[in-house]
């Protein structure tokens, strides 16, 4: 799929997700009345990254932003703070509140719908959310380890509905506690009944491994969720942070598993909406990454190709959207088919990273900057 029908999918399949959450929002008038605003943006924002692309710019439809480094808890396996985007160290360098400002408004007016914020725990960059808040144009997912939701942050939420939390968990009580702590998932269970207690759209990342595949695809389990007012699921195969976690990942076969077990969840809770990631890369041409659906952006502004790839030729401090998009780097990862080539499953970029620091290389960056595990 090239990237001008890349962009025609991306815009049919972001009608047919608000579509699916506005149906799962009537009985919630504020939502609601959110969704229908955000309807009508994303009609004008489609139409803007379709002229764009006949003006040759391809526009990715979201953004990953790792908007701090900063994290709260210490889990085990954490791909964050192996390949150095989250670590205990100086913040002088970190995007401040007005920079992301104005990278948020470049999106905008390029007709991105959807900015990701991760860390580190992005509730700790308040200053960044209330930012993020002005834009009501664009979606917030908010991938978060839901420790610092609170009723105030609750009300804030109610305020600028384009800010949607989405709680990590990695199953049931067993497995979150084992990687993110004793009373995690408990806790977590009381931050879900205070956001639905509140009417608020939310939604739940897993990091899906071999340890967990079973129980996180169960009816019992997304049926609890469901009953929690969970609406959105994100499923994110556990990529490996060395050797050893390398017995964490998914094979081919439960990739397989995954994927059918989704479809019948779907069958079975339709007020749920599930993404997948990578495993929906697979129907739009390949991997997604490095500017044709989305690049990752670290804490102090650098451009990456993936949050799992986190190598970078340019910067969104020193460069301006549209030629962060236009960067070398990018092009020939799509050019030598590392992203947008035939998609087997897995993370193509981590899988072949060898390959990308050689394109880095070739593109002027430099690989030995990259602290990739």
């Amino acid at each position: 799929m090239d990237n001008q029908a890349l962009t025609q999918y991306m815009n049919r399949a972001i009608r047919q997700l608000v579509q699916d959450v506005f149906k799962n929002t009537l009985n919630n008038p504020r939502e609601t009345a959110f969704l229908l605003r955000f309807r009508h943006h994303s009609r004008l924002a489609a139409r803007r990254r379709t002229e764009l692309e006949a003006q040759g710019h391809h526009i990715p439809s979201f953004l990953i932003a790792s908007i701090t480094q900063s994290c709260n808890l210490f889990c085990s396996g954490c791909y964050a703070r192996a390949g150095g985007i989250c670590r205990e160290a100086e913040k002088a360098d970190e995007l401040t509140g007005a920079e992301w400002n104005r990278l948020f408004e470049q999106a905008r007016q390029a007709g991105i719908q959807f900015i990701l914020l991760a860390g580190g725990e992005p509730l700790i960059r308040q200053d960044v959310l209330e930012e993020a808040a002005q834009f009501g144009s664009i979606l917030f997912p908010i991938f978060t380890n839901g420790t610092l939701i609170d009723q105030a942050f609750c009300a804030f939420l109610d305020k600028h509905r384009n800010l949607v939390p989405v709680l990590s968990l990695e199953g049931g009580q067993d497995k979150t506690d084992q990687r993110r702590g004793p009373g995690t998932f408990d806790m977590l269970l009381g931050k879900m009944q205070i956001l639905k207690k509140h009417d608020l759209l939310y939604g739940v990342s897993i990091t899906v491994t071999r340890d967990n595949l079973e129980e996180v695809t169960s009816e019992s389990y997304v049926g609890q969720l469901n009953q929690l007012g969970c609406r959105l699921l994100f499923t994110i195969e556990y990529v490996p942070v060395d050797p050893i976690s390398q017995l964490q990942a998914i094979t081919d076969p439960e990739r397989k598993l995954l994927a059918a077990r989704q479809v019948a969840l779907k069958k079975r809770y339709p007020s749920i909406f599930f993404l997948s990631f990578p495993g929906d890369e697979a129907e739009m041409g390949g991997c997604l990454a490095a500017g044709r659906g989305f690049f990752h952006i670290s804490p102090s502004g650098e451009a990456q190709a993936c949050p799992f790839s986190p190598y970078a030729d340019r910067s969104l401090r020193r460069q301006s959207l549209l030629d962060v998009l236009r960067s070398d780097f990018f092009k020939n990862l799509q050019q030598e088919n590392l992203v947008g080539g035939e998609h087997t499953g897995g993370c193509t970029l981590y899988e072949r990273r060898d390959a990308v620091a050689a394109i880095l290389q070739r593109s002027g960056g430099n690989p030995d900057e990259v602290p990739v595990p």
